[in-house]
């Protein structure tokens, strides 16, 4: 973790302009890469083996410190936070940066997650994770062969005014993230009960049917074998198949009824929107919210 910035100095006019996170309800994005593809360790226990992925011409490769472990599911609703953030500045005709400032309040409190000190703790937590473990993809590169290198976080520091009273956060994102954020295309509203989710294989799902489900009344299908590559979990295919059939067994996915039907090879996992709600955007209380795992 950072130790307190103590200073305020003026930024050069060739630095990054300083983005302050906008108050108040905004809507729920995120990015449709991320939605798609194995980022992220699906489980609470740390995790330092890498993601190795390559389907088609893509590629991904999620590398985790000893120290930290990997970024987990659940600490990527920072992200998903700074996608909504950046998405509402642009609707609202306002001029986003990658450098954010924001207080620990406003991410917990979007996230529905509780403002006790060890909620606090574990958000600092997860922007340890978020910065220090490292990506390197095809994606969005003009060749398969070029790869794109980051760390979801370049920095964060925690800012205090002269006297030592905290003044919330300050982080930078990467131009990778960042520009898919900015493409309006590469961005879909998801729904804020996602954050309810508590389970890594529950929100990671969600994630994948709202981006290839959408709203399409005829549905989507995958076989089990194609999701337990796309996932990128550690879990033996007989256990994530296990896993699969659970949720289709208790539907917990907001706006979506889960189903099952046989393949030529293997099982399929079907979906479509659940036309027996209203909108397919139910909502909580955040008392009833879940915290950082």
């Amino acid at each position: 973790m950072l130790v307190p910035d103590m200073r305020s100095p003026r930024r050069p006019s060739h630095q990054l302009e300083l983005f302050r996170a906008l108050p108040g309800d905004i809507a729920t994005r995120d990015a449709q890469d991320l939605m798609a593809y194995p980022f992220f360790s699906l489980a609470k226990t740390p995790r330092v083996r890498p993601i190795d992925f390559r389907q088609g011409g893509v590629t991904i490769r999620v590398e985790a410190t000893a120290e930290h472990g990997m970024a987990t599911i659940w600490d990527a609703d920072v992200l998903i936070w700074a996608a909504s953030q950046i998405t509402e500045a642009r609707d609202r005709g306002l001029e986003p940066s990658r450098l954010m400032a924001v207080t620990p309040h406003e991410i917990l409190t979007f996230t529905g997650r509780g403002t006790s000190v060890r909620d606090y703790l574990r958000l600092k937590a997860a922007l340890d994770r978020l910065q220090s473990t490292t990506v390197a993809t095809s994606l969005r590169q003009a060749t398969g062969r070029r790869l794109h290198r980051f760390s979801w976080i370049n920095e964060w520091k925690e800012m205090a005014d002269h006297k030592g009273r905290p003044l919330g956060l300050e982080l930078i994102l990467p131009d990778w993230f960042y520009a898919g954020i900015v493409d309006r295309a590469l961005i879909l509203t998801i729904d804020e009960a996602y954050f309810d989710l508590t389970g890594g294989i529950e929100r990671w799902l969600y994630r994948l049917v709202r981006k290839h489900g959408g709203r399409q009344s005829a549905g989507w299908s995958f076989d089990f074998r194609h999701l337990h590559a796309k996932s990128g979990s550690l879990s033996r295919f007989s256990d994530f198949a296990l896993d699969l059939r659970r949720l289709v067994k208790s539907q917990p996915l907001p706006g979506y009824r889960l189903g099952l039907a046989a393949g030529a090879t293997c099982e399929l996992l079907t979906f479509a929107p659940d036309l027996d709600r209203d909108d397919g955007l139910p909502r909580m209380p955040i008392s009833h919210r879940r915290r950082f795992p």
